[in-house]
């Protein structure tokens, strides 16, 4: 798809109907605590430009933190511990969604908030849930502004970046696309903050070993939470789902304007749509657990086949009956993601055992595979 069409053109609203935008905590928030206001005021110029030309938007916005920190005084941030991070995105929160508010209204649209958790995500019947609430949203013309809520979040349940939130916010909104407004302007080979020499990789086809090493783990501000290997974990979320993803600059007025015309940043491709059910498994981030399998087993799954008993190895976590569990080969790759159809203590009596065998192994009529196919997304 890349091949066929400009960067810039996979995003704008003839070929990308809807479109995640995520803000990130340093473009938002200068260093003294404030709200970047002019800038602000750009980005939302080129969002009424788009959502004049039809094209439907939810933006992803940090800086509730960052905002509420400043007003209680707190330092680090907001981020010293747990607990003023909590207070400071309580407080934060109010005066973020009312920046929102005013800008987009400035251009005669409508914004709404929506907070979620990553449990909001990672729960089907919940996750459907913020599904609905968005496409109803943005049928009624509003602009969604989303941000992960922090208040209650803890350091064990809770996404940690919006990089990641924007992505599965795609997959739930179903979107054909997701650009990730950044401090650096896209994937290079090494670090350009620490290496002159280093180049921007423009396209990611398929994201790889290679791909993975080129990430750097830190967040070139110190004032978000998200660094390279977030961004490429939001690419993976997101190709998966069916949408292409974008990393571009955001240290520039009108950013969304200026990526339009030169496409400069990287493009993650998809390779195309996947069933709402298998986005959302391919996303999860949260697994229960791990199966590892054998080569066979491997061969059967690429070809859409459910996991059996015999084709696995080993199995590890305490999952129960309908967890999601990460599918791992004999190397400890991933290779799927898929809803355990055993608790893990009978899995792990059954492993590697042929399907005769499984009624007298566990006392009851055995289910017909560990993961089903049809509850199983490739990786």
């Amino acid at each position: 798809m890349v091949a066929d069409l400009a960067a810039s053109d996979l995003f704008g609203p003839a070929t990308c109907p809807r479109l995640i935008v995520k803000v990130g905590s340093a473009l938002l928030v200068a260093p003294d605590g404030q709200a970047r206001r002019d800038w602000l005021a750009s980005l939302v110029a080129d969002i009424a430009t788009r959502v004049a030309d039809g094209q439907q938007i939810v933006i992803v916005s940090s800086g509730a933190i960052a905002l509420g920190a400043r007003r209680l005084g707190l330092a680090k941030g907001g981020r010293a511990s747990l607990e003023d991070a909590q207070a400071a995105a309580a407080t934060g929160q109010i005066a973020l969604s009312s920046i929102w508010a005013e800008l987009l209204g400035n251009h005669g649209m409508t914004a709404a908030q929506l907070l979620v958790t990553l449990d909001d995500l990672e729960d089907r019947r919940r996750y459907l849930n913020v599904s609905a609430t968005l496409g109803r949203l943005l049928k009624l013309g509003v602009v969604p502004v989303v941000n992960e809520n922090d208040s209650v979040a803890t350091e064990e349940i809770r996404f940690g970046d919006n990089d990641r939130l924007a992505a599965r916010v795609g997959a739930a909104a179903r979107a054909n696309g997701v650009v990730l407004l950044s401090d650096i302007d896209g994937l290079y080979d090494s670090n350009p903050h620490g290496n002159p020499n280093a180049r921007l990789i423009p396209h990611v086809a398929q994201i790889d070993a290679g791909v993975m090493a080129m990430a750097d783990t830190k967040s070139s501000s110190g004032m978000g939470s998200g660094g390279m290997v977030s961004k490429i974990e939001a690419a993976r979320i997101a190709t998966a789902a069916g949408a292409n993803l974008a990393i571009a600059t955001g240290r520039i007025d009108h950013p969304l304007a200026r990526f339009g015309e030169t496409g400069h940043g990287t493009v993650f491709a998809t390779a195309g749509n996947a069933p709402a059910r298998k986005a959302w498994l391919s996303g999860g981030l949260t697994d229960r657990g791990s199966i590892r399998i054998d080569a066979g087993a491997a061969r059967a799954l690429s070809s859409g086949r459910s996991l059996l008993p015999a084709g696995a190895i080993e199995i590890a976590g305490d999952f129960v009956r309908g967890d999601l569990v990460r599918i791992i080969d004999a190397n400890g790759r991933a290779v799927a993601r898929g809803l355990a159809e055993y608790d893990a203590g009978d899995a792990a009596r059954i492993v590697g055992r042929r399907s005769d065998e499984l009624a007298d192994l566990l006392g009851y009529a055995p289910r017909s595979a560990l993961v089903h196919r049809n509850h199983m997304a490739l990786l």
